[in-house]
């Protein structure tokens, strides 16, 4: 029988990867607090941005193209860029906490492969 607490601490020598996955699921990821607030962040930076920007693309080309008042322009317009911005943003809000865990992991991996390889304890 194995005890936990030694099965913990196994790692690849060559790579320092987690060969349990105990190892995996506690100290390599990131803890859901900063998971979410990285999230919440990526949310609001890319669905800003590509606002932003949608509108700076789009306006000039609807002004082109419809003829008309400036609240027709903003009616036919906006629902391009709310569906361009709501895609960003949930585009953002997966990949920044995803660049996190892989930082974060790319990070233990590069501390843990310069020290030498623990021999497995029964």
């Amino acid at each position: 029988m194995v005890d936990s607490g030694h099965e913990i601490g196994i790692r690849c020598h060559h790579c320092a990867g987690p060969l349990t996955k105990n190892l995996e699921t506690s100290e390599w990821t990131v803890a859901p607090f900063i998971r979410d607030s990285f999230s919440m962040i990526g949310s609001a930076v890319g669905g800003t941005a590509s606002a932003f920007i949608g509108f700076n693309h789009v306006m000039p080309i609807v002004r082109k193209w419809i003829k008309g008042p400036m609240w027709l322009h903003f009616l036919v317009g906006a629902p391009p860029v709310i569906v361009l911005s709501s895609a960003c943003a949930g585009l953002a809000g997966g990949t920044v906490p995803a660049l996190a865990q892989l930082a974060s992991s790319s990070y233990r991996a590069a501390v843990h492969s310069s020290q030498p390889p623990q021999a497995k304890r029964e």
